[in-house]
């Protein structure tokens, strides 16, 4: 053990040079390391080979139960000592608040003031792995220079020997964990071996010592007669499980927070019938000091205070389905919890591999699956009846996990299973139950043979649990998604028809928020000789907006196809929209193309002004003449303006999602959108368009659809 002051300081008081010999390479790196920063805890992660995946090796400071649910990570997973890892970079956190906006999730079960910096392993070639160090609420909000310089080199002295040691054929493997050791007699020296316990004795209030795992090492006869607990019963028992009405999560939380703060903490508790006692929590490097006495103001207390229940007795359990239901809450479609499974449970859980199972007209199917090397082991799975004699299908219908700890087993209860030569050894089945009914099964598996005690399959049913809701809602999610981007497909083009004397080409962007459906709509109708072109956009982004847009889209193809001037066709469409009822409204420009003489009609009902590229380069804004959005006014008109149209020249016509961004001003937006256009004009019409819209389509969030249709005069000679 290393040892360490009892003291309020936040640092190691053992030098490193003094630190004992025979410790091993990580524990005697990171107990250095923590020395020379003054830190109060921290682990080393080493990277698994063939795997993605961070294991633990070492923890020092405090007790490996409060990183539980990070003793296996993914290198993707969105927690600090992956990132370090994953970026091969220092990443600094300097409280409790920058944590909840970068780290959610580590947020969400360690929610105390604490620092941490979390530092790559690595050399320049080789990522060996990660170690975090962290710091009580007292340092300082950034990490210093010197701290900074420290803790890079090592690091990196670490991962130079772990190189040599990777060279030299010598496994480095996990170690015991550093704890302090509570100080056993530290006042006997001063105060006599009797008369230190009768001194303690005396006092009115319950005194107790706890170790850094909470085990009672030290009470006084008035906290067992306080907590109403005989004191041979007490003392090397962890306060929570020995005393049944503190066996709370709420009361084991004011004890890791009192730890990882390094800060005096406090709670109230209602000793049955109606007694209520504060706690009051003294840290050290070594454990705590507990005062316990009667409360007062006990109406005021008893408002607040929390009450003991039947929910689950440790922490570590909890913290564990808080991080990984964190995780869950962020999918969006099935193959987003398929990845979440492989990133974030499944290092959890220890296990390699892993298979989604859903079902679809009563057979099984594989939604997803990673860690296989061959696929098709997997995939002969899928659509098999869900009556089949299979666990991934039993699990499913009966509700019921199945937990096989060798392959044996698993062909002794399923002989007919197909067979699956996939390296694998241990397998866990968990049926996925949502809103009372089965949605899928998901399967862990394991490389190394695995034994499945009562608890750890109590922990993975509830996972099961959790995945279930989160695939319900992928389900639901993609569905919605199928049904959005169909109904998009039906209600715009699938091509643009061939034009005498014009090229066109067009690009369409869902917005990705919502049901990625919106109100954008384009058209290009041949009209004998000639041609008309439409391009609008239907107020909101829904079912709804569609819908109306594919009836205007229809309007203006049939108004069109009566033979009506663009002012009339503009005029019809809008009293249409009225007549329907709607309380939605719509933008457009319709334009008659006429390229034997090369011109264009155009009328224009609020939407945003087409850009014209001549074909000497220059690009301007078309000043047109209009009138105001459809479904307004029904009396109002639409008057035209006509533009040369000159061989060479480019037509854009778009909607507003392609210029406007939060933040930046529309103007500023069309101009950009200016300048593309007069370098690129030249390009091919599909290649010109791709440009247009590319900053638009690398955007991951877009709040609004976009609609672009681009129209190139041949000329005659062309035509």
């Amino acid at each position: 053990m290393v040892g360490v002051s009892e003291g309020q300081d936040t640092g190691w008081q053992a030098p490193a040079s003094r630190l004992p010999v025979g410790l091993p390479l990580l524990s005697r790196t990171l107990a250095a390391m923590m020395d020379d920063v003054h830190a109060h805890s921290g682990a080393v992660y080493l990277l698994t080979p063939d795997e993605p995946v961070l294991q633990m090796a070492v923890m020092a400071g405090l007790p490996r139960a409060f990183a539980a649910p990070w003793e296996r990570v993914g290198l993707a997973a969105p927690i600090p000592v992956a990132e370090a890892a994953r970026e091969r970079t220092l990443v600094w956190v300097g409280d409790e608040e920058e944590m909840a906006r970068r780290f959610p999730r580590v947020a969400v079960v360690l929610p105390y003031p604490f620092a941490l910096a979390a530092v790559p392993v690595a050399t320049e070639d080789t990522v060996y792995g990660a170690v975090f160090i962290t710091w009580p609420s007292g340092h300082p909000p950034e990490l210093s220079r010197r701290e900074r310089d420290q803790l890079t080199a090592a690091c990196h002295r670490l991962a130079v020997r772990l190189e040599r040691a990777t060279r030299e054929g010598l496994p480095v493997r996990p170690e015991p964990d550093l704890l302090a050791a509570p100080l056993i007699d530290s006042a006997s020296g001063t105060l006599g071996s009797v008369e230190a316990p009768r001194m303690v004795a005396r006092l009115p209030y319950g005194l107790c010592s706890l170790d850094m795992q909470g085990r009672i090492t030290f009470a006084n006869p008035a906290a067992a007669d306080l907590l109403g607990v005989a004191l041979d019963r007490l003392v090397g028992t962890q306060l929570w499980a020995s005393v049944p009405w503190l066996n709370d999560p709420v009361y084991e939380d004011r004890y890791r927070a009192a730890l990882f703060s390094q800060q005096v903490t406090s709670f109230v508790a209602l000793r049955p019938p109606g007694d209520w006692l504060s706690f009051r929590m003294y840290p050290s490097r070594t454990g705590l000091s507990v005062r316990i006495s009667r409360a007062r103001a006990v109406a005021e207390l008893a408002r607040d205070a929390p009450r003991s229940g039947d929910g689950p007795s440790r922490l570590v359990t909890m913290s564990q389905v808080l991080s990984l239901a964190g995780a869950l809450t962020q999918a969006a479609g099935v193959q987003d919890v398929v990845q979440l499974v492989a990133d974030e449970i499944a290092p959890a859980v220890g296990s390699q591999a892993q298979v989604l199972l859903g079902t679809a007209s009563g057979r099984l199917r594989v939604l997803g699956h990673r860690g296989y090397p061959d696929p098709h082991v997997v995939e002969q799975f899928d659509g098999l009846p869900l009556d089949s004699t299979t666990p991934g299908a039993q699990a499913l219908t009966s509700g019921v996990p199945a937990f096989f700890e060798s392959r044996e087993e698993l062909e002794r209860l399923y002989p007919a299973r197909p067979a699956t030569p996939d390296g694998f050894v241990s397998w866990a089945f968990l049926p996925l139950i949502a809103s009372g009914r089965p949605v899928g099964t998901c399967v862990l598996a394991y490389a190394e043979p695995h034994s499945f005690p009562a608890d750890e399959r109590a922990v993975l049913t509830s996972l099961g649990g959790l995945i279930a809701l989160a695939l319900e809602r992928a389900l639901l999610y993609d569905a919605k998604h199928q049904l959005a981007h169909g109904l998009q497909d039906a209600l715009l083009p699938h091509s643009l028809p061939p034009l005498p004397g014009i090229d066109a080409a067009a690009r369409y962007l869902p917005g990705t928020r919502g049901m990625d459906i919106g109100g954008d709509f384009y058209d290009l109708v041949p009209t004998g000789g000639q041609a008309a072109a439409v391009i609008g956009d239907v107020q909101g982004h829904n079912v709804t907006a569609a819908g109306l847009m594919g009836q205007l889209r229809t309007a203006v193809r049939a108004y069109t196809a009566v033979g009506q001037s663009p002012q009339e066709v503009m005029a019809s469409t809008n009293r249409m929209l009225i007549d329907l009822g709607s309380d939605l409204f719509a933008s457009c420009l319709y334009l008659r193309l006429d390229p034997v003489r090369g011109r264009a009609v155009m009328a224009r009902a609020g939407h945003l002004p087409p850009l014209l590229r001549r074909p000497d380069g220059r690009v301007r804004v078309l000043d047109l003449a209009g009138g105001p959005l459809l479904g307004i006014d029904g009396d109002a008109a639409y008057p035209t303006t006509e533009v040369d149209l000159a061989p060479g020249s480019v037509l854009v016509l778009y909607t507003d999602g392609l210029v406007e961004t939060p933040g930046v001003d529309i103007e500023d937006g069309l101009a950009a959108l200016g300048r593309r256009l007069a370098e690129a004009g030249d390009l091919p019409l599909d290649e010109l368009a791709d440009t247009l819209v590319g900053p638009e389509a690398a955007e991951e969030e877009r709040d609004d659809d976009v609609a672009l249709l681009l129209l190139r005069a041949r000329g005659r000679k062309d035509a």
